[in-house]
């Protein structure tokens, strides 16, 4: 029997009884038909308890709630479909068609991953679950029959730059395992690609998957194993991002002395402005503003009472279109206060993380509400 919709229903804290309403509330705006309330409540138990299977229509609507794959929701591998090369003639036509993906079609990739992106960040991950699913599928498609090196590189790139995203869609839908295949998947992407920028991208990231499991001390030497991998090849941007990474990592693991100079080290690198996208690396955000909120963020898990002004500076000019970013403010403003025992004002960001975690669905984010919310 697969656990796969219990466990995912209740990451988010939801009741039988609240599944059974976003169950309704998504049909009645997708204008999709379900059965009726009471029918829905047996379906939801008999679903839970392995005594009704989840039909195709209903596995759809339940993706998109919860943010998980078919796989995760029903428990087992996505069924393999036919070999695509069972004769040389169907080898060819994969080869060849790989072979023919230009420059207009990696731009198709990469604007794809851009528009997922935007509404990862504005809307939250759980809803795009199926279509990463896909964008990731066509994407391995074309580099696993891409011969020779010029076809591969750029396919590579996007599928490196495609499969970080994902790791961290799933780590925000608490989907730990899918968020680690995806990091291994981007770092041999970024490999073939010869990319070493997207290549500690993704081991510094990944190193969040290892602090969220409760091992920060071995985040620590991801992150700065993900430096050396850059060497001084990467963006000054990129290396600011990864000395913020360390930073957050070594505050997790107890290390303020080290935490301290990496985020120095992180003022030093940030080049001049308010410009935030990387042009080397589009998936890095990060000028003197964002430093400013990851500092305070950093500082609070350090218990600096100092870590108060640095997030209040970020949320005067936050972008209000980040709105999973936003919920972190609003969480790391609550730990900052609880430190000061000022504990009305943390209660009062709680409620906005809480509110915007709901809003995009963030498991991450309200796990953390929740941690802090015992506190009080």
């Amino acid at each position: 029997m697969s656990t796969g919709l219990r466990d995912a229903r209740k990451a988010r804290g939801w009741s039988q009884e609240r599944l059974v309403r976003e169950i309704e509330q998504y049909a009645r705006r997708h204008v999709a038909d379900v059965a009726s309330t009471a029918s829905l409540r047996v379906y939801v138990s008999e679903w839970e308890n392995g005594k009704r299977t989840i039909s195709d229509r209903y596995a759809a609507m339940l993706r998109r709630l919860l943010g998980i794959t078919d796989g995760e929701l029903r428990g087992s591998s996505p069924a393999a479909g036919p070999s695509v090369a069972d004769g040389y003639d169907d080898l060819l036509s994969r080869i060849d068609s790989a072979g023919s993906v230009g420059e207009s079609m990696v731009k198709t990739f990469n604007d794809q991953t851009e528009l997922l992106r935007t509404m990862d960040r504005q809307m939250g991950a759980s809803g795009l679950v199926d279509q990463m699913t896909g964008h990731l599928g066509a994407l391995e498609d074309a580099l696993n029959f891409a011969v020779l090196p010029s076809t591969r590189r750029p396919v590579a790139l996007a599928l490196a730059g495609a499969s970080t995203l994902a790791a961290w869609q799933a780590i925000d839908s608490g989907a730990v395992e899918r968020a680690w295949r995806h990091y291994e998947l981007a770092k041999r992407a970024a490999r073939d690609a010869e990319a070493p920028m997207y290549l500690a991208h993704a081991m510094a990231e990944q190193a969040y998957v290892l602090c969220e499991a409760g091992r920060p001390a071995l985040g620590v030497d991801l992150v700065r194993d993900a430096q050396r991998t850059l060497g001084q090849a990467g963006s000054p941007r990129l290396r600011a991002w990864l000395f913020a990474a360390e930073a957050e990592m070594c505050a997790h693991a107890g290390m303020p002395d080290d935490c301290r100079r990496a985020l120095d080290a992180a003022t030093a690198s940030i080049p001049p402005g308010s410009e935030d996208r990387d042009p080397d690396m589009l998936s890095i955000f990060l000028n003197g503003a964002h430093l400013t909120r990851w500092r305070g963020n950093v500082l609070a898990l350090l218990g600096d009472e100092d870590a108060v002004i640095s997030l209040y500076d970020a949320l005067e000019v936050a972008d209000p279109s980040f709105v999973r970013a936003k919920a972190g403010l609003h969480a790391d403003l609550a730990q900052a206060h609880l430190t000061r025992a000022e504990y009305d004002d943390a209660n009062t960001h709680l409620r906005q993380a809480r509110l915007l975690a709901s809003r995009t669905g963030s498991v991450r984010q309200r796990r953390r509400v929740d941690m802090l919310s015992a506190l009080l």
